[in-house]
């Protein structure tokens, strides 16, 4: 007697299987295809052309097609013998760096860092869970720290619980360096300082200072004058603590509020958004335990305020 199915013939699922990922690492100065027919002298030349025409290879986990990139000691070539690596693209976020246990994106104003109650697609989060398990479904991704949506700049994510448990447990020691940009209303007179005040929330969700320990948490922001012109000046600003929207709260206390901030007393918005960007983010790696260092360039918009 024939077995009765309980679902459709043909909807079983298939079990997920592993792409077949060969990887060679670079010893000496070379260029890419050179060094993939030295490297996989079993297969044709046509072969490997092919590969490298289909998205197929990745140096440092960057899909390439260029076949004169240039290789140096030290760099991991990937060949996915399976299907074409995943190519990053998003118009609102870039993909700056990955490997097994982190990713680094530069994130896009306007872009939550992770989902609400009422929104919960297209959030930074959201966009690079979907990458990570479209190269593999059982993948994960977490968050070890948000930037506010109207701010752009660099954020990272943990792709391991143990990159996100060491991240989020010893953020203070791991995070050696944060720098953002910011461009505020006015001329700066001090051209660097520090402030300094505890921040409280009201109810109104507004963050605000006080000089009451009990009343908030201790907020260290400096800042130093990179340009003023034209009634706006640019700044470098380094926390020495990471409190909500204290960037934004420090230069309102300073009496210049970062350019598009009505919440917090701007009166201009030349650019249409927030004039606040995270330019430098510099950590030890959660699993090697290498210095990592990533930097972006000033916005354009921002650059244009102060010509």
């Amino acid at each position: 007697m024939a077995k009765k199915l309980n679902h459709k013939p043909g909807a079983e699922r298939q079990p997920f299987r592993p792409d077949v990922i060969e990887t060679y690492e670079v010893t000496a100065e070379t260029t890419l295809l050179p060094f993939l027919f030295e490297s996989m002298p079993q297969r044709k030349r046509v072969t490997i052309k092919d590969y490298l025409k289909h998205n197929q290879v990745a140096v440092n986990n960057v899909p390439l097609t260029q076949f004169n990139t240039e290789l140096h000691p030290g760099d991991v070539v990937k060949v996915n013998l399976s299907r074409e690596f995943q190519v990053f693209y998003h118009r609102r976020m870039q993909l700056v760096y990955e490997d097994d246990d982190i990713i680094v994106v530069n994130k896009g104003y306007g872009l939550l860092s992770m989902g609400t109650d009422k929104v919960k697609d297209g959030t930074a989060y959201s966009i690079v869970r979907d990458y990570v398990k479209w190269q593999d479904p059982r993948n994960k991704i977490f968050i070890v720290h948000r930037l506010d949506r109207d701010t752009s700049g660099l954020m990272m994510f943990a792709k391991s619980v143990e990159a996100k448990e060491a991240m989020q447990h010893n953020w203070n020691n791991m995070v050696l360096n944060r720098k953002y940009l910011a461009v505020v209303e006015g001329k700066v007179d001090e051209p660097e300082g520090t402030i300094k005040s505890y921040l409280a929330e009201n109810t109104q969700f507004e963050v605000y200072s006080t000089e009451n320990p009990d009343e908030g948490q201790l907020a260290v922001t400096r800042y130093s004058t990179i340009k003023s012109k034209n009634g706006y000046t640019l700044l470098e600003v380094e926390l020495d603590t990471g409190r909500k929207n204290q960037i934004r709260v420090h230069m309102k206390d300073l009496g210049h509020p970062i350019v598009g901030d009505r919440k917090y007393g701007a009166k201009t918005s030349p650019i249409h958004r927030l004039a606040l960007h995270a330019q430098t983010l510099r950590f030890v790696h959660p699993i090697t335990r290498r210095e990592m260092n990533f930097t972006t360039p000033i916005p354009v918009s921002f650059a244009s305020m102060v010509k």
